[in-house]
């Protein structure tokens, strides 16, 4: 009753002795998540809160069979650390991280493309199944354990559709945050194939903004490829044309990438499209 993490899953975190990298590993293991290592260069052979730190990941996963990662580096270092996860073995790399140059995820699109390991993010919020393991910064209270997954390119937007989805008693399967940036680890068409093959995820709920075309695809891969009810949301609707909205992706240029566009493809493949994110809760409960 879930994609990518769970009950299995065994967390390394790049940059666990920075402030940002320390907190949010302790909300980590709060909720529940195995935390079995740190990496952070120089300072292999200390401890944080009883977790063992290691001067590389390849060290790390001999060590503690480390299978996933989380990662809290600075930007100018960020796309060398996904890198050194993708060689050290890690199966799943969650890359919080925002403002890495684009240029340098192109890299790292690159070997990943040659490598069985999975990127999300990077700029994103990272991925929950709720009871099992949350991997990531989004605030593990919000969510409850279901049958309804949930994928956005917004951190805060996810959060606010996982409180509205749980107020309405609708729990969540795996929420995914494929973060903002042009160039990401993971699409939403990725993670459609991945719910396709979850038979407990009996919803799903996709959370898009303006700016490029993704949205558009996934909605015909979902009209060809799933037969569970799909609710969609796009943020944006109110945009300038030519203005960046938040995120480096979301930005319009010309007639392409609008919300309308957006809502428009969406509906014609046979999504339930919302448009009020106040009421989303309640238009989800009609349909699942």
């Amino acid at each position: 009753m879930s994609i990518w993490v769970d009950n299995d899953t065994r967390l390394v975190v790049q940059g666990i002795t920075g402030k940002e990298g320390l907190f949010h590993t302790r909300r980590c293991v709060e909720y529940g998540t195995n935390v079995v290592a740190g990496v952070t260069p120089g300072k292999g052979g200390r401890q944080v809160d009883g977790i063992p730190v290691f001067n590389t990941v390849r060290e790390a996963v001999a060590a503690t069979g480390a299978n996933t990662s989380m990662i809290f580096v600075p930007p100018a270092f960020a796309a060398d650390a996904v890198l050194e996860a993708v060689d050290g073995g890690i199966g799943l790399v969650v890359c919080i991280t925002e403002g890495i140059p684009a240029h340098d995820m192109l890299r790292v699109k690159t070997a990943l493309q040659m490598s069985s390991s999975r990127l999300i993010g990077p700029n994103c919020p990272g991925i929950i199944s709720p009871g099992q393991a949350k991997v990531g910064i989004m605030p593990g209270p919000i969510h409850r354990p279901g049958n309804i997954g949930v994928i956005s390119r917004s951190g805060t937007l996810t959060y606010e559709v996982v409180h509205q989805l749980s107020g309405q008693g609708l729990g969540q399967s795996t929420c995914i945050g494929i973060g903002g940036d042009p160039v990401v680890g993971t699409t939403f068409i990725d993670c459609l194939q991945a719910f396709a093959g979850d038979k407990e995820t009996t919803g799903l709920v996709m959370v898009g903004e303006i700016g490029g075309g993704a949205e558009e695809e996934a909605a015909e891969f979902i009209r060809d490829n799933l037969d569970i009810p799909v609710v969609g949301f796009i943020a944006g609707l109110t945009a300038p044309p030519g203005r960046r909205m938040g995120h480096a992706g979301a930005i319009v240029s010309g007639s392409t990438g609008t919300a309308a566009s957006k809502i428009q493809v969406m509906r014609e493949c046979g999504l339930q499209v919302c448009e009020e994110l106040g009421k989303l809760g309640g238009f989800c409960r009609e349909f699942f």
